[in-house]
């Protein structure tokens, strides 16, 4: 059994982690379109619906106001970065959905347990007071507004 702690993250970076969450849920999501054989095009208009309402914007807060803490020459910011692209590549391929789709959530969800367990943590102890203080006077969209109009996951 795993016994560890969850991290303490710093009030500041919460409204990034709350996005997180929805992301997780995406990949969950997907997962369950796979399981109950959900139609491609119709899990792909989900993606389609998620990457810009979602991805898109969250993507630009951190790369605009958190990956800047830290020397953009450092490894986990290139690791972010590069990870970024590969996901806005999974989400914008055409030609083979179920593996993109596929890939696209296991890819999202590893990516999101490496900035919560590894990059915000670092962040975290790398912040300065002010820096800290600047990123929580900006105003994230911490909540989904999951308004879906073809929510697939949910029981019929």
């Amino acid at each position: 059994m795993d016994n560890k702690k969850p991290l303490k993250r710093h009030e500041a970076l919460k409204p990034l982690s709350r996005q997180h969450h929805f992301g997780l849920l995406f990949s969950w999501k997907i997962r369950k379109g796979f399981t109950e054989d959900i139609s491609i095009d119709r899990l792909k208009g989900y993606a389609n619906w998620f990457f810009i309402h979602e991805i898109e914007p969250h993507f630009k807060l951190e790369e605009d106001h958190i990956f800047p803490i830290l020397d953009a020459s450092h490894p986990l910011i290139i690791r972010a970065l590069k990870e970024h692209r590969r996901i806005e590549q999974l989400f914008n391929d055409h030609d083979d959905l179920k593996n993109s789709l596929s890939l696209l959530e296991a890819k999202l969800e590893a990516h999101i347990r490496f900035e919560e367990r590894v990059l915000f943590t670092e962040i975290q102890q790398m912040a300065t007071k002010e820096e800290l203080e600047k990123i929580e006077k900006i105003h994230f969209d911490s909540g989904s507004k999951e308004d879906y109009p073809d929510p697939f996951w949910e029981k019929s």
